[in-house]
């Protein structure tokens, strides 16, 4: 069992690293062909900058296509090895579909391990850069990454945003401080045209105050701010929860967004990533039963097309799941979790009816 468990392993991993790095390449030349012009303005006309764009896409087009590419690969595997008339061989020898499915583990962890890494540490380092690029996509939310990013801070229920400030973020510009009360209602704002930190205490200049009452707003020279500001994470100032690494998603969760988004978003986001572990191993629960019912070599199409509808069906459904998470029309574990033991539930009904083959 273990040469046949290594057999397979070899075929769906050499099938899944051709489809991952075809479909990738294929994307990023399209993506380089349309920038091309863009893209050498912004080096000067530097031929090594196509590569570098190449390079900084991949991370983020690898995520994409990666569960898409675990799928196409399973499945390519099942058809040759129905049309070759293998799988009966396999079944003859008394090995279960299910025991098939445990063979295929340490692929699945593998799998899921490398599109958790993926997105939680290649794409968190590429997209800042991509962000101060501004090419494509990127150029609706370009940001300037350096001394010059807005900086969101948060000192119990108050909300600072600074439009500028220094590496340290001990010397802000343009800053503005919401002042809340327990509930979330603002009570107070504050604005201030500098404020350095001295002593562990924010001294404001050029400070216009309002208030939730209709009072006029009052205009001080100098202001003292003694709330324990704690800045955004660097790197993850744009508050994209998706180009987060875990670490910035619990830190987000843990300061309630900043006020950039509700917490909800970035727990709905830890959630999802968690679940890319089980990503590979449900798509090969999900598949391999189908391949039962087409052992003799027949209905190879239809084993193909059936098992891409099952897997785009869950494509589909997490993609609403993780909106309505989002939106926090249902609570950030349930959408995030919902979609994966709705298909586990089913590749496990679809193992079982088919544990005894004849």
């Amino acid at each position: 069992m273990k040469i046949v468990a290594w057999m397979l392993t070899k075929m769906i991993l050499l099938r899944f690293i051709a489809i991952l790095l075809g479909i990738s390449s294929f994307v990023i030349t399209l993506d380089l062909i349309t920038y091309v012009d863009d893209i050498l303005k912004l080096k000067e006309n530097d031929l090594g900058a196509l590569g570098q764009y190449a390079m900084l896409r991949l991370p983020g087009t690898l995520s994409t296509f990666m569960a898409m590419s675990i799928l196409l690969a399973l499945l390519l595997t099942l058809v040759e090895l129905s049309y070759r008339n293998e799988i009966p061989a396999l079944w003859a020898t008394g090995t279960s579909p299910f025991r098939v499915v445990l063979m295929l583990l340490p692929l699945g962890a593998l799998l899921g391990g490398v599109n958790f890494l993926i997105n939680d540490q290649a794409v968190p380092k590429t997209a800042p850069v991509l962000h101060s690029w501004g090419i494509g996509d990127y150029g609706n939310k370009k940001l300037q990454i350096g001394e010059k990013d807005p900086i969101w801070m948060r000192a119990g229920n108050d909300i600072l945003r600074a439009a500028d400030s220094n590496p340290q973020a001990t010397q802000l510009e343009n800053v503005v401080i919401f002042r809340r009360d327990g509930e979330g209602i603002l009570i107070e704002q504050i604005m201030a045209a500098r404020a350095q930190l001295r002593q562990g205490r924010w001294e404001l200049s050029d400070v216009v105050l309002y208030y939730k009452e209709n009072l006029l707003p009052n205009r001080v020279s100098t202001y003292i701010y003694s709330g324990d500001m704690r800045p955004a994470a660097a790197g993850a100032r744009s508050g994209d929860p998706e180009e987060m690494s875990t670490a910035d998603l619990n830190y987000f969760i843990a300061n309630q967004g900043f006020g950039i988004r509700p917490p909800h978003v970035y727990q709905t986001w830890w959630h999802k990533r968690m679940t890319l572990f089980l990503s590979a191993w449900l798509m090969i629960a999900i598949c391999l039963p189908l391949s039962v019912r087409f052992r003799r070599g027949g209905g190879i199409g239809v084993l193909f097309g059936l098992g891409v509808a099952i897997g785009f069906g869950f494509f589909l459904f997490d993609g609403i799941s993780l909106t309505m998470g989002e939106l926090g029309l249902v609570p950030p574990w349930m959408a995030a979790w919902t979609p994966v033991a709705v298909f586990a539930g089913i590749a496990a009904t679809l193992t079982f009816r088919v544990e005894t083959v004849t």
